[in-house]
């Protein structure tokens, strides 16, 4: 490729990026616009269940979330131009090689370094969100202390589970078809992760304590066996500890898996409606949302590594940004394809929505089914959830 036809590949990225965040900042205006519309009183169908103070709370809520996530979209793409087009990522590289050395442990670590690097930015934001907009609201319970704490867990945590996996990838580089095994490792690792988050990584962050006895476990359980939904065990999560939003999931396969409620989201509904949210989550399980969504996520896997090895032999591609090209190292490749992997992957937001509210509806009815279909329970706790989270 011509160095003519190289400034038309990087002219095309920047494109990309301007393009991604003026489509970001119109739906947010959009977004904005619709809800100072109907700002005045609350909508037809949310009459008693939202009163009047709370559903103005939920727009000025919307309102400065949107605002943050635009100057956020403003500012990540501000980030990433730097990065990809100022020289600092190849200098950053080249002194670490130096540093380091040109062996795989070297340059499997190099990415981690780096990747942690360009992480930072990140924080930034996070911290702003958290000890600003949630404080203001009311929902953050966090404290500076905790939250550097996660954040120095997060670091150590990306070493110690990226680096052994980078290394096995910069090995397969030299057996034929890399690309295909490189799959199948990190297929594998995401596998072995969801096994291992629930048990060994989840405590890390959140205290665990089994759901006691009484009326709400009795009719969880009770739920899990009529549905047959066989989990280890229901268990209450600390999420009061850091935000006063509530959720409920079910994490883990197999023997591992285990109902997670957070403490806030017990607080705040009745047993019944509780039953109603359980409900819901098993009706991902049992309609096989989770392992279509698996596939789903291997077949882009796969597809992103067979273009990471038609990328690794293509010259222009990290000569575009300033690296030198040389078919023995993928250190290059792989950092500046998981920089541009979610560029591209925002065009495809709306694909991924579709898929998700179709499987929200399925569940949905799932819970309708398995409530006796009384819907009545799962309407009031959603209802009570839309008003405690501000949802708008």
């Amino acid at each position: 490729m011509s160095a003519m036809e190289i400034n038309a590949f990087c002219y095309f990225i920047a494109a990309l990026i301007l393009a991604r965040a003026v489509v970001s900042l119109a739906l947010d205006a959009m977004n904005r616009s619709y809800a100072n519309s109907h700002a005045g009183a609350v909508p037809d169908g949310m009459e008693g269940f939202v009163d009047d103070e709370t559903y103005a709370r939920s727009i000025r809520y919307t309102l400065v979330h949107s605002r943050f996530s635009s100057l956020e979209m403003i500012y990540e793409s501000a980030v990433l131009a730097f990065f990809l087009f100022s020289g600092v990522l190849p200098y950053m590289y080249r002194g670490l090689d130096a540093l380091i050395g040109q062996s795989v442990a070297a340059q499997a670590m190099i990415l981690v370094v780096i990747g942690q690097i360009l992480d930072i930015p990140d924080w930034l934001t996070d911290w702003w969100s958290t000890f600003h907009i949630e404080e203001k609201f009311g929902f953050n319970k966090s404290t500076h202390k905790l939250w550097a704490t996660d954040k120095l867990k997060g670091i150590l945590l990306g070493v110690l589970l990226m680096y052994p996996l980078f290394c096995l990838v910069l090995v397969l580089v030299r057996v034929p078809f890399w690309w295909f095994w490189a799959f199948v490792c990190m297929f594998l690792f995401q596998l072995m992760l969801m096994v291992l988050y629930p048990m060994f990584i989840m405590p890390l962050f959140n205290k665990f304590t089994p759901l006691p006895e009484g009326e709400l476990r009795e009719r969880l359980m009770s739920l899990a066996q009529r549905t047959g939904f066989h989990a280890r065990t229901i268990l209450v999560m600390d999420g009061s500890r850091r935000s006063g939003h509530s959720n409920a999931f079910f994490s883990g396969i197999g023997k591992t898996r285990r109902v997670v409620l957070f403490d806030t989201l017990v607080e705040q509904l009745e047993p019944e409606e509780l039953e109603g949210v359980l409900a819901h989550e098993i009706g991902h399980y049992k309609l096989g949302h989770i392992p279509k969504i698996l596939v789903v996520a291997g077949a882009m896997t796969l597809a992103a590594f067979a273009l990471i090895g038609w990328l690794a032999q293509s010259p222009w591609f990290v000569s575009a940004f300033g690296f030198s090209y040389d078919p023995q190292r993928l250190a290059p490749v792989l950092l500046l394809f998981s920089m541009l992997a979610g560029l591209a992957g925002f065009w495809f937001t709306p694909v991924n929505a579709m898929f998700s509210r179709k499987h929200e509806y399925q569940a949905d009815a799932f819970a309708r089914k398995a409530m006796l279909n009384d819907p009545e329970p799962l309407i009031r706790a959603l209802r009570k959830l839309h008003a405690k989270n501000l949802g708008n």
